[in-house]
């Protein structure tokens, strides 16, 4: 299977002027994913409705790079990590919002 395109030459590939229906992405699937290969993004509607978007693996890695990288790696860049000293017995020590039901 030859390798798509670079990003320079897709701009010169056919890209479908409108959505793809599900019914219509369904029924030429090879299609749908050589366009995504070649041509960029393939957007497809449910009942009229933008749903999903086919796109390339290559354009999938760059846009989410933390997904192609390990789950450690992806909490590693999560909010906790940047915390010099996380306290957990801190949060523990708040009373709560509103007085407990009595029966």
């Amino acid at each position: 299977m030859p390798p798509p395109p670079p990003a320079a030459k897709r701009a010169a590939l056919p890209v479908p002027a409108r959505p793809w229906r599900l019914e219509e992405a369904k029924a030429r699937l090879s299609e749908v994913v050589r366009l995504a290969r070649e041509a960029g993004p393939q957007h497809i509607t449910v009942h009229g409705r933008a749903a999903v978007v086919v796109l390339s693996a290559e354009d999938y890695a760059r846009l989410a790079p933390a997904a192609s990288s390990s789950l450690a790696a992806l909490f590693g860049t999560g909010p906790f990590a940047r915390l010099e000293r996380f306290d957990p017995d801190a949060a523990r020590d708040c009373p709560p919002l509103r007085d407990p039901v009595r029966f």
